[in-house]
């Protein structure tokens, strides 16, 4: 038999946001170990740095000892943060880790110097979900509850300009935050989307911030975090919700590939998606030096047989750089915070021509 306990929450993390959480929940003591589900979990220790969780609104609260949290049991593999995954079991009173901003919880298997050891939670239960009104036996909340449905088959037909990267903090969402505002500006509804990564809010509300009609997430599709194996059908999804004409119909989807093309977040399997890619009017690659450029293009030529429409990020931040990609790359190079213009220029004339090779009136 299920034991329960009424408790109060300090802090609702972001990743749980599609199982409706409200401050006062239900916890019961049989937990299940698996990514998605959502644990409540007493902070143990205080840090000086790294030391937020986004909220349910998108905003980033402090995190203290003794705060209660509300989190997704989730796996990170983040080159320059925390990795972690979650664990075999999971018992009331065990110690886990929070991972991520988002409130992904799991067991760290390796951390980043830069910003230390991860903070500390002591296990106080899984939060339960009463679904029917008046149901008084809860089930363990899960953040597909909700979720935005996978799909086996893709009935978008809106072009998808794709932001991807070599790594992380390469510069992909400032790109996409530009290309979003650029083409909004000019007149195009623009929808966005992450397709990749670990739970967070903050890019997608940038995305909205700048003009787009709507913004969804993989964690909108009810994944805490993405690998291998999960991604394709994800996007389908995601793709399929924001091209239904009962929506809000878009000339155009910015979508940015969260981590790196050889990261562990499942990206690949997206870029070899043949009716993924076919949406495909312009590929931008982030990158933040000149090797990473290089490889960008062997990569995405040999290894997926896609085209670079312009490469960003801080190997274009000054003339240096954006010398050599245009040189001796033979790449456009634009840089996303100084050059946005011509970026989106860049962009307009790929959509143009994937128009024209669709048949489809711009």
């Amino acid at each position: 038999m299920v034991v329960t306990t009424r408790v109060r929450l300090d802090r609702i993390a972001s990743s749980t946001r599609n199982a409706a959480l409200t401050t006062e929940v239900i916890l019961g003591d049989e937990i299940v170990a698996a990514e998605g589900y959502v644990l409540a979990v007493r902070i143990l220790t205080d840090k000086s740095s790294y030391n937020t969780v986004e909220d349910l609104g998108g905003r980033m609260v402090s995190l203290r000892s003794g705060d209660v949290l509300a989190g997704t049991l989730g796996v990170r593999r983040a080159l320059r943060g925390y990795a972690g995954e979650v664990p075999k079991t999971i018992a009331v009173g065990d110690t886990i880790e929070v991972l991520n901003l988002g409130g992904i919880l799991g067991r760290c298997t390796s951390a980043n110097p830069d910003i230390g050891p991860p903070f500390m939670a002591e296990v106080l239960g899984a939060v339960l979900s009463f679904p029917e009104l008046g149901d008084r036996i809860g089930r363990p909340a899960h953040i597909r509850d909700r979720a935005v449905p996978p799909a086996e088959t893709l009935s978008c037909d809106i072009p998808v300009v794709f932001i991807a990267g070599t790594c992380m903090n390469a510069g992909k969402t400032v790109a996409a935050t530009e290309l979003v505002r650029g083409l909004a500006r000019g007149g195009l509804r623009v929808a966005a989307t992450k397709l990749t990564g670990v739970s967070l809010m903050r890019d997608a509300l940038s995305m909205q911030d700048a003009g787009a009609v709507a913004a969804l997430t993989f964690n909108d599709a009810g994944a805490a975090s993405t690998h291998a194996g999960m991604t394709v059908p994800i996007a389908r999804g995601i793709f399929n919700r924001l091209a239904d004409p009962r929506g809000p119909r878009p000339d155009v989807i910015v979508a940015e590939l969260g981590d790196g093309i050889l990261g562990e977040y499942g990206v690949q399997d997206i870029l070899r998606a043949k009716d993924l890619m076919a949406l495909g009017a312009a590929y931008v690659m982030a990158a933040p030096d000149p090797v990473g450029c290089w490889g960008a293009r062997e990569i995405m030529r040999d290894e997926f047989n896609l085209p670079i429409t312009a490469i960003t990020g801080p190997a274009t931040d000054n003339a240096v750089g954006r010398d050599y990609i245009t040189a001796s790359l033979g790449l456009p190079a634009f840089n996303s915070r100084r050059d946005p213009e011509g970026l989106v220029a860049a962009v307009r004339v790929a959509l143009e021509q994937w128009h024209a090779a669709n048949g489809v009136r711009a």
